[in-house]
Parts: structure tokens; sequence; C-alpha cells
């Protein structure tokens, strides 16, 4: 455990006293990336450690926290919208505790709004000094005021935080934090800071107490993974370097990475993706456009033929390996030749899927401020011309696997129905059949017979 996560064993012990026999709840509400997921399962660490239990009903939670997303202005109005709802909840229970923390506050005129028109939030803070949670919760508690307290500098990584995951199968496993990218739509890099990279050391010991409690797979995350160690000022490893460590330590069976930047991708990783046998044959490649104009204004640094070139070299050297993407449609400026050198780098590409989004003006980013902002309707009419090609794409892609008998790591139950069970292949491939809970964190060979376009159903072989 750090020196400065140390400071904080002090709170959560009075907390944890004042609250014995108690029975005190706590719900958390995550938006955004698999990053907002790993914090909420550190808040959800330490909570419970100052001997709070989770609950799914908002309405007997003694403390409510809602860690935000920025990206997107959507998810913006979905947190002001849950945080209005909660006015009628502290009148009837002004004890409840309500915390907003995560990226979305990093920016000054969110706080500000809260602090005008939500006097209901008792706790705001941000990205940076999250591990200080159990302080902060201390100093409202003691003091019945409301605590602002967001830090404007890169935070410090701070080791030993707790950590409560609900997947007993799969885990999250930050290896860096921060962006140094500043894409020209991107809030990221304001909100999250500089690149800072975890030691090797650090991020295998976790991984080592991860297969000592039975997870079989692991997800690498940072905002960009490929420059992980860069930094670090040669005391540390390449990101390949980093996938072959991992790639020894017996018991997980599985290794995945997200976010990999196209311009920082390297021939080094495409031959880890190859060689490690841990390491699965998925490959997350943004292409956010296909126009080399609008890559240029984004910010991106890399063009439509660069990234052609990628994906070729990816596929000839991984035969097999599924590709997924992200894509903005209607970036400011974007005209239709634009549009349609995004639909012919589908199409050639052949993603296995595509995270499609409307373009969303971020306050504080170099597009936002833009006078030729593409209007509404046409944004509309593109994303559902991309939605369109790239639905053709991805059913295709899985009808060339009816028949396959593909491994399969079992997750759990499908919500739907109680016997159909449901797991993920080596490419990332949603799997479902006939199973039951003995299978669960298993390992399986499934038979294709059925192909959607999200989604495969089989048959388990025995």
């Amino acid at each position: 455990m750090s020196k400065n996560f140390d400071t904080q064993t002090e709170f959560i012990k009075i907390i944890r006293n004042a609250n014995e026999g108690l029975n005190k709840k706590y719900h958390i509400t995550t938006f955004g990336c698999q990053m907002n997921e790993n914090d909420s399962e550190k808040l959800a660490g330490m909570l419970t450690q100052m001997g709070y239990e989770e609950t799914s009903d908002i309405n007997e939670s003694d403390i409510i926290i809602y860690n935000t997303c920025c990206v997107r202005e959507n998810a913006e109005s979905k947190v002001f919208g849950h945080l209005g709802t909660l006015k009628s909840l502290k009148k009837e229970k002004p004890d409840t505790i309500i915390a907003v923390c995560g990226c979305m506050v990093q920016q000054e005129h969110i706080v500000e709004e809260i602090r005008e028109k939500y006097r209901n939030v008792d706790l705001v803070f941000g990205t940076h000094n999250l591990y200080r949670f159990p302080e902060l919760l201390y100093t409202v508690l003691s003091t019945r005021d409301h605590l602002y307290d967001i830090q404007n500098i890169d935070g410090e990584i701070v080791e030993g935080v707790p950590v409560v995951r609900k997947d007993g199968i799969k885990a999250w496993v930050t290896i860096m934090y921060g962006c140094n990218n500043f894409c020209s739509y991107c809030i990221v890099p304001y909100v999250r800071g500089r690149e800072r990279s975890r030691s090797v050391e650090d991020i295998i010991n976790e991984v080592i107490m991860l297969a000592q409690q039975n997870y079989k797979e692991i997800t690498l995350l940072g905002q960009n993974v490929n420059s992980y160690g860069k930094d670090l000022g040669g005391r540390g490893a390449s990101f390949p370097e980093l996938l072959y460590k991992l790639n020894e330590i017996k018991g997980i069976e599985r290794i995945r990475f997200t976010t990999s930047h196209p311009k920082d991708i390297s021939d080094d990783l495409i031959k880890a993706i190859k060689e490690c046998e841990k390491v699965c044959e998925h490959l997350h490649l943004p292409l956010q456009s296909g126009s080399t104009k609008v890559l240029r204004e984004m910010n991106r640094k890399y063009t439509k033929e660069q990234y052609l070139e990628i994906v070729h070299k990816v596929k000839e050297t991984v035969p097999g390996i599924a590709l997924t993407t992200d894509i903005i449609v209607g970036f400011p400026g974007e005209t239709e030749e634009d549009f349609e050198d995004t639909l012919d780098v589908v199409r050639k590409a052949e993603f296995d899927n595509a995270f499609t989004f409307i373009y969303s003006e971020r306050v504080g980013t170099p597009a936002a401020k833009r006078k030729d902002q593409v209007p509404d309707e046409i944004k509309k009419t593109r994303f559902e011309r991309l939605l369109e090609v790239q639905t053709d794409i991805s059913k295709k892609i899985n009808d060339k696997l009816l028949g396959a008998e593909l491994e399969v790591l079992i997750e759990g139950p499908s919500k739907k129905k109680s016997d159909i069970y449901t797991g993920r292949t080596r490419t990332n491939k949603i799997v479902n059949f006939v199973g039951d809970k003995s299978l669960i964190g298993q390992l399986k060979t499934v038979k294709i017979v059925k192909a959607q376009t999200w989604y495969l159903e089989g048959k388990l072989l025995l």
C-alpha cells in the first residue's frame, strides 16, 4: 500500500466504527468507459472497508454516488436528470449523502452548475483525488456542509486502493492514466491529465493476485495503451514487453487491452498479439474518420491510407483477428466527400463491429469553437447510412462462423432466459447456448449453429 493511501486508513477506521451495527448502504451509478468502471470498483472497495453494503435500491441508500463521463453531452444530461429526481429524496431523507465524481466534474462550468442548481448534492470530487474519498466523506459527515474538491493538476498514481469487483471471472486492470494526444474534439486530456504509467511490478503483482483469486481474463486499460511506459524514462517496459511478461502469469487464460491509438501501433505490438498465446485475437483500433482532411483537423496524426495499411498488416500477421473501431459522424466541416471516405474505409477494413457516434460539442475543445458545425439532420442521416453499411458487414462476418467450433469463456446466464448461458470467444463475439451455472468461469468449446448480427447462437460440445 502506497504512502499516499496510508493517509486514508484512519478516516476509513473512524467511519467504519461509526457505522458498526447500523446496516449502512451505498449505491453507485457509473457512466462512461471501462476506466470509470474500474474507478467505481475502487469506490466500492473503499465503501466496503468503511462498513457500507451495496444496494440496488437507491431509496434505501445512505450514500449515493454518480461516477460521471463527459465524452458526450448525452451522458452529462443523464446525470443532471438523476440529480434533479433526487431532490425529493433528499427532502425526505436529509441525512442521505449524494456525491458526484469523475470526468464530468473536472469541468469548472459543470461544478458551478451543480453548486447553483443542485444544492441536494453534498460532495463533488474529480478524477485526480478519487483515492482521498474516505477523507472527503469524513469531512462531509463531520461538518454536514457541501464540499467541492477538484484538483486541476495531474493526479498521482496511488497503489493499494481497495477494489471490489462484481465479476469474478473478468477483471479490469488499469495500466496508465491520462492522455497526451489532444484530439481536437476530445475533452479527456483536460479531465484525466497527462499520461502516467503504473510500474511494471505493480501491474504484475495485481495480475498475479487476480490469478490467485481465480480470475480467468484481464483487460488492460489506458486512454492509449500503446503509449504505456514512455513516461517511465527507461525504468519500465514498452507495452508489447508488458504483454510478454503478463503472458507468463499462470492462471490467467486471456488478456485483452483497450484502447490502441493507430498513430502509435507498432510492429512489436502486432507481433506480440501473434506470439502471446493468452493475448486474444481482437484489436480495437479507433478510426474516428476515413477522411485524411478530417483526420488532420481532428489532430489524429495518421491518414486514411496509413490506417488501411495498419489494418492490412494486422490481418496479414494475425489471421482471423477481429477488428472493432470507433467512428464519429458529423465532425465540424465534414463534407459528403469526407463521409464517403469514411464509408470507403469501413468497407475495406471490414470491421467486426463499430461503435458509431454523432459528433457532440465539448466545451473547451478546439472543435467546439468552429463555426462550420454540421446540421443535425445531415448528421443523423449520415449516421443511419453508416450503421446500415456496418450492420451488413457485421452480419456477413458472423455468417462465416456457422459450423465453427470456438473456445468460449462462459460468463453467466442470459438476462432473458434462465437456461440460456452466455460467453465470449477470443475474438470477443458473444455466444448464447443452453447450459447451467456449473459452467460459469470455464473455457468450453461451442459449435456455432446460428449467426445473428451482433451475437452468435451455439451448442455446447461435451
